[in-house]
Formats: C-alpha cells, sequence, structure tokens
C-alpha cells in the first residue's frame, strides 16, 4: 500500500484548436501524501485546471494513470469513477457553485443525501462542519444572504461533507479580496490538517502557497519542483 492518498503517473492532455493540436500536460508525475497539503503554481494557461479535473476524475488524460486511494482509476467503468469522485475526492472550486435556492445547511447535506447518507445523519454532518467553518449561525441562509467570504467556506464544508481522502482545489480564494482570502485559506488549512486529508490546491497567491506544505510547479507540461 502506497503511502500517497493521489498519485498522478505519467498524465498527458492535449486539445485540438482549429487546424492545430495543443499539448497542455505532457507527462506530469505527482505523489501526495495522506495529509500533506500541496501548492500547485504556474502561468494562467499552463494546465492546472485541467490537470486538477483529471485527478479528480471529472476529465480524462489521453495516456497515463490516476491513483486515488490506492485505486488504478484509468480503466474504470463510468460508474464507479463516479463513486470513487462522491466518496473519495472532494473539490472546491474558485466560484463556490453552491446551489442557490438551498440553505448553506442543505449544500452541505445534498452530496451526503446523494451519497446515501440517511437525512438525519447528513443534517448532523452538515451541521458540524460548518460548526467547524466558523457558521454555526448561518445554516439557514441562502447563498445570496451571505458575504463571498461565507459563501466559499461553506463550499469547503461541502467538499468535505463525505470524508476525502483527498481534496482539490482550484484557485479557492482568487475571488476574495486579500483579507476574507487569507481567513477563508487559514479556514481550509486547518480542517484538511485535522481531517488529514490529501490536498493539491491551485493558486496564483504565492503568499498562500508558502503556508503548504510544498509547492510543485506546472511548466511545458509537466511538474517541478517549487
Amino acid at each position: 500500500m502506497s503511502d500517497a492518498a493521489l498519485q498522478l503517473k505519467d498524465i498527458h492532455k492535449g486539445f485540438d484548436v482549429g487546424d492545430g493540436h495543443l499539448d497542455v500536460l505532457a507527462g506530469a508525475n505527482l505523489d501526495v501524501a495522506h495529509g500533506e497539503i500541496v501548492a500547485m503554481v504556474g502561468p494562467s494557461g499552463s494546465g492546472k485546471s485541467t490537470l486538477l479535473h483529471i485527478a479528480g476524475l471529472l476529465d480524462t488524460a489521453d495516456r497515463g494513470e490516476v491513483v486515488i486511494d490506492d485505486e488504478a482509476c484509468s480503466g474504470l467503468s463510468d460508474r464507479r469513477r463516479t463513486t470513487i469522485r462522491r466518496s473519495t475526492v472532494g473539490f472546491v472550486y474558485q466560484f463556490h457553485n453552491l446551489l442557490p435556492e438551498f440553505t448553506a445547511l442543505e449544500n452541505v447535506m445534498f452530496p451526503q443525501l446523494v451519497a446515501g447518507a440517511s437525512r438525519s445523519a447528513a443534517n448532523d454532518k452538515a451541521a458540524s462542519l460548518l460548526d467547524r467553518m466558523g457558521l454555526a449561525g448561518r445554516l439557514e441562509h441562502q447563498p445570496s444572504q451571505l458575504s463571498g467570504g461565507e459563501q466559499q467556506r461553506v463550499a469547503i464544508a461541502r467538499a468535505l461533507a463525505n470524508d476525502p481522502q483527498v481534496l482539490l482545489a482550484d484557485e479557492p480564494t482568487g475571488n476574495l479580496d486579500e483579507g476574507t482570502a487569507d481567513m477563508v485559506f487559514g479556514e481550509l488549512l486547518r480542517v484538511a490538517r485535522e481531517d488529514g486529508v490529501a490536498a493539491l490546491i491551485a493558486t496564483h497567491n504565492t503568499a498562500l502557497a508558502d503556508r503548504m506544505d510544498r509547492r510543485i510547479v506546472l511548466h511545458g507540461g509537466i511538474i517541478e519542483a517549487g
């Protein structure tokens, strides 16, 4: 059994653009251990979002292997990939993507209900996670009634709702002002470390990257030490 919760092995991905072909990832390799928080930096267009989508089984590589919690994923059925996404991977986006008609509590309950949890268990878990994110007094508020920082903390709680082994975040504070970003990111780090989650976080913010366990750079389609 590997110490790594997430392994990316020789990941290649390209896209047809007009009459040509653009290679975005050209042999990216990475291991992220349980309880490790890794910053991924690189210029816009370097493939950070593409790599995260492949790592989270939201997209497939042209070549290479994604291993999540010791399970190789390239040859799995769509149903099994969906099960892994629901139970083993949490994803936080730059734009929180909360369901606008649901309360904060219901947004965090939703992925648990989809995964088969009872409504009572999902309610208790959602309330506990939101309390850990400092939102105990905002459970019944809809996203439009929350600040940007509060919405992103709800999104982080939602990503952690099914106790993932792997947390992937794509510029999770990129849409927030500096002070709010620092607070939200601190909460993300605290909860991820407390839960022993393997986290890979794409960011342009070098100050936030410095607070993680290590930094990698995505450059020329490959991963280099930061």
